[in-house]
């Protein structure tokens, strides 16, 4: 079978791999089918992921069909469609003992530091399969791992419930991270970025409020989105200094701030305004079986859209010319797919 190698950044070579012919009493083989380009694979493309050695066969998000299973499997069969979390846990530390395995002290995450689904077919154990209903199509499956993300990070927050939310940064991510905001019952949710073209499509998938802060100053975008209520939720997913710079600015006094961006370079924060300002600071590392569930469920629910979100596909043998193609679109481009 094919496998695609990321042996150092930028470079993704293929070799011939041996399909997997055995499979454990509670193992899954998996036929991979769609695999999402997602933004911690681009800096992992630049060399700038920091915690990603090489080589490193990636893929993190996906969607496949059940090829076969194991004789003691019983959640899912040949044929179906499914999809798994990603996080090799220790299942023994305090994290894992808490159910916080998201968090697990050593966790490895396939595609990053353990290898990732890049190939035609890919063994996971039951326990992590979370099986895809037949009404949603393979992409909508493979946008089921971003999406928990947005699931988890939306429940960070001391609330959200009847709040005024700000998300910055309007990619996959954050456009996710807005719609859960918005079905978790935010008053009002406003998404900013640099790209007219990031911002059309939140407006496509239902969010109305929108701010290019190259055009408008993030203050005064506020101000005319939420008037004198200003908002208690502010969301950093664009993993840039000047981003949490402005949320943590003028977010209301007692807010919270959750950081869902990756970091190129280590951001500051000052320490006595947050201090002083009593704001909430929560992180938010990826998610857990309950958030990819919940994914699903509003996905196949019509209550989060995706078909916006996906710019273009490309065949497995092209892998390399799709990274080369979201660096030429750069913020025009949204969710690339590589098909198997």
């Amino acid at each position: 079978m094919r496998q695609a190698i990321m042996t150092s950044p930028g470079v993704i070579e293929y070799r011939e791999i041996p399909k997997p012919e055995s499979l454990g009493s509670k193992e899954v083989l998996l036929k991979i089918e769609r695999i999402g380009v997602c933004g911690s694979d681009i800096h992992v493309f630049h060399g700038e992921h920091p915690a990603t050695p090489y080589p490193v066969v990636q893929g993190h998000e996906y969607s496949a069909t059940v090829h076969s299973v194991g004789e003691h499997v019983r959640r899912v069969q040949a044929g179906m469609k499914a999809t798994a979390w990603p996080q090799l846990v220790c299942g023994k530390c305090g994290p894992c003992l808490r159910g916080q395995y998201n968090a697990c002290q050593e966790l490895k995450v396939q595609g990053f530091q353990a290898p990732g689904v890049a190939q035609d077919f890919f063994v996971v154990p039951e326990e992590r399969i979370i099986p895809i209903p037949d009404s949603m199509s393979l992409d909508q499956g493979a946008l089921v791992e971003p999406a928990a993300v947005g699931a988890h990070s939306t429940g960070r927050t001391t609330g959200i419930t009847g709040k005024n939310v700000v998300v910055s940064g309007a990619g996959t991510i954050g456009n996710l991270v807005a719609q859960f905001a918005r079905a978790r019952g935010a008053a009002k949710v406003l998404i900013t970025d640099v790209s007219d073209y990031r911002l059309g499509i939140a407006r496509e998938c239902g969010i109305d409020g929108v701010l290019n802060v190259t055009e408008i100053p993030f203050e005064e975008g506020v101000k005319t989105f939420f008037g004198s209520e200003g908002f208690q939720v502010g969301f950093e997913a664009a993993g840039v200094q000047p981003s949490l710079d402005a949320l943590m600015a003028h977010v209301e006094k007692g807010g919270d701030i959750v950081i869902l961006g990756v970091y190129s370079e280590n951001p500051t924060v000052n320490m006595y305004f947050l201090g002083e300002h009593e704001l909430n600071l929560f992180g938010s590392m990826m998610y857990r079986k309950e958030d990819y569930e919940e994914a699903v469920k509003m996905i196949d629910s019509g209550k989060i859209i995706t078909t916006p979100l996906i710019s273009k596909h490309f065949s497995f043998e092209s892998y390399l010319e799709a990274y080369q193609y979201i660096e030429k679109q750069g913020k025009l481009t949204m969710k690339v797919m590589i098909d198997l």
